[in-house]
């Protein structure tokens, strides 16, 4: 099949998956596998190749964050339970004030946290951002939401160790510690000011709570204030953070320990997100089951447990549209398309990144296909190779969308709609691509 025609059954897919969602309110999961099943049948891989590609596509997202999301869902449930949250919302607001809750996370996440990859961060913000949104004025869920999605996809392209950044840093020979010093300079200020025009575009009316928000289900965090009873036996802020502290500093000790070349030992074990995180979710459960009763801590792993069950499901058959799409050969196809000609090398990048974003729907990937593109041809261009490492990582954040797996979870995880999640998931990365790319341009004149 011609190379045209692939790329045309990808662009009826994605957009026929769209509009069963948003025009005929199919269920994505119905939308997402009927638009799987079309895209491998109509470029080629036949009957048996189409079911190996999408059963291939949810194993490989399930084998890859599976076991992560559960974990951290269920971290998040003993959290809330033992009010660990409820006091960390009190004293954020009691720094920052609501309003200004948003450029703290989008910040914070994206320059502090970048070592947590993507899903794992969302797992662990998103309690957080759902408790603090309603204390918002206007349109909270939305702009927490966006305030999240910031803070995780910014930090896992331009800021090292993120592990995109990381990876085209290695591609383009860019020395770790500028890539880490300049991604900084990028991606702080590209939170700051998304996270402001996006709520400038919040106030001109966009966001309408009956269709972008879904119908709040019961969280497990209700369960503390309605029982003020326990309030008393409920451990300090300190003492209750304490399993989230530890996952985290696990993990990023890992992550530090995987750019110093350390791939076994202890260190790299215990540094494993799903083994930092299963340690958190042992604290917390520990901690839950001394504060509360053993009866509410088993309860809310229950209730965290059933929580997990929609997120994982159409996390993986996102992964199905996924894999089918890498099956086509999408992806060398568009590579192969790009070239160095009279663009700017800079523009080029984010180009080659943003459509292979769009195409294939995994940041990391497109950021790092974009730099293997032109890494053979830098040395005949007069541009520093930091530069284009920051161009392809700002491209690759351009407009999740529905064929990529962070879109779905991120969906279940804040309660939106479809709609909803467009207008924050993918609205907020387009926006954030475009003011990175900016910022890189401004960059290059002073280099």
């Amino acid at each position: 099949m011609s190379d045209v025609l692939i790329m045309l059954h990808t662009a009826i897919a994605i957009l026929g998956t769209v509009v069963l969602i948003l025009a005929l309110r199919v269920e994505p999961l119905i939308a997402l596998l009927t638009g799987s099943i079309y895209l491998g049948l109509a470029t080629g891989l036949g009957f048996t190749g189409t079911i190996e590609a999408i059963t291939s596509g949810f194993g490989d997202i399930m084998t890859s964050i599976g076991m992560l999301i559960v974990f951290g869902v269920l971290l998040g449930s003993l959290l809330s339970a033992t009010g660990a949250l409820r006091k960390l919302t009190e004293s954020l607001l009691r720094v920052f004030g609501a309003e200004r809750s948003p450029y703290v996370f989008s910040t914070t996440m994206s320059s502090v946290f970048p070592a947590i990859y993507t899903d794992v961060l969302l797992v662990l913000t998103a309690p957080l951002g759902r408790t603090i949104a309603p204390r918002i004025r206007r349109d909270g869920t939305a702009a927490m939401g966006a305030a999240l999605i910031l803070g995780s996809e910014l930090g896992l392209v331009l800021v090292v160790p993120g592990a995109g950044a990381l990876a085209v840093a290695g591609l383009l020979g860019v020395p770790l510690g500028q890539m880490l010093l300049f991604g900084l300079v990028i991606s702080v200020p590209t939170a700051l000011i998304t996270t402001f025009l996006y709520k400038q575009v919040l106030a001109r009316g966009m966001w309408n709570q009956d269709t972008d928000e879904l119908a709040p289900a019961e969280t497990p965090e209700q369960e503390p204030e309605e029982a003020p009873a326990q309030s008393g036996k409920l451990p300090s802020l300190g003492i209750s953070l304490l399993p989230l502290l530890l996952a985290i500093v696990l993990i990023a000790a890992g992550g530090i320990a995987k750019v110093a070349g350390v791939s076994t030992g202890p260190l790299a074990f215990f540094g494993d997100p799903l083994i930092a995180l299963f340690l958190g979710v042992i604290g917390a459960y520990l901690l839950a089951w001394r504060s509360l009763s053993r009866q509410q801590a088993g309860d809310t792993l229950g209730n965290g447990l059933r929580e997990c069950g929609s997120i994982l499901i159409i996390t993986g058959v996102g992964g199905s549209l996924g894999g089918v799409i890498s099956k086509t050969g999408l992806e060398d196809i568009l590579a192969g398309y790009f070239s160095t000609n009279a663009l700017s090398p800079l523009i080029l990048a984010w180009i080659i990144a943003a459509v292979l974003h769009v195409a294939i729907g995994s940041t990391s990937v497109a950021a790092i296909t974009a730099g293997g593109i032109l890494a053979p041809v830098l040395g005949s261009i007069d541009v520093a190779p930091l530069l284009v490492a920051l161009a392809a990582g700002s491209g690759a954040l351009f407009a999740v969308h529905v064929n990529s797996n962070f879109f779905w979870m991120f969906q279940r995880l804040m309660n939106l709609s479809t709609r909803g999640t467009l207008k924050t998931c993918t609205l907020v990365t387009t926006m954030a691509s475009v003011v990175s790319l900016a910022l890189v341009l401004l960059l290059s004149l002073a280099w």
